[in-house]
């Protein structure tokens, strides 16, 4: 693969003091710049920012069915070194998180095969962490 930049992602939150204190304690992700209005968040390396928005409201409802799960959408995430995904799901679940879908393994035995989770944070945005044994198998079909 070739070397990767880190991207930038702004999502909207209801509650920014709710939204801050999950990513902050909860996820420990390490907090960057910051008004009284957003803040930003080193994203296992990408910027990453929570912007409130009391108007917010995702579809709780919306999902597509991969591998037999359903997935919701929209969702963003990124994808992790193996060991990395596995130390940060088992911390998720010592926090308790409530996962929309647990961690797994995804498409067992098939081009592609990944681990992968999903849960929301506090204003309904579905994150998903995911990792790959060999990233070469990243676009596999």
């Amino acid at each position: 693969m070739a070397s990767l930049t880190p991207f930038h992602l702004a999502v909207p939150v209801n509650n920014l003091a709710e939204a801050r204190t999950f990513y902050s304690n909860t996820l420990n992700f390490r907090e960057g710049r910051s008004d009284v209005h957003w803040v930003d968040y080193d994203f296992f390396g990408h910027q990453f920012v929570i912007h409130e928005d009391k108007s917010h409201a995702p579809n709780p409802d919306a999902f597509s069915i991969v591998d037999g799960h359903e997935v919701p959408v929209p969702h963003f995430g990124v994808v992790l070194e193996w060991k990395t995904f596995h130390e940060f799901a088992e911390q998720l679940k010592q926090k308790k998180i409530d996962f929309v879908i647990e961690p797994y393994i995804r498409f067992k035995g098939k081009p592609g095969e990944q681990a992968t989770m999903f849960f929301k944070d506090p204003s309904g945005n579905a994150l998903e962490f995911k990792s790959f044994k060999d990233m070469n198998q990243v676009f596999a079909k």
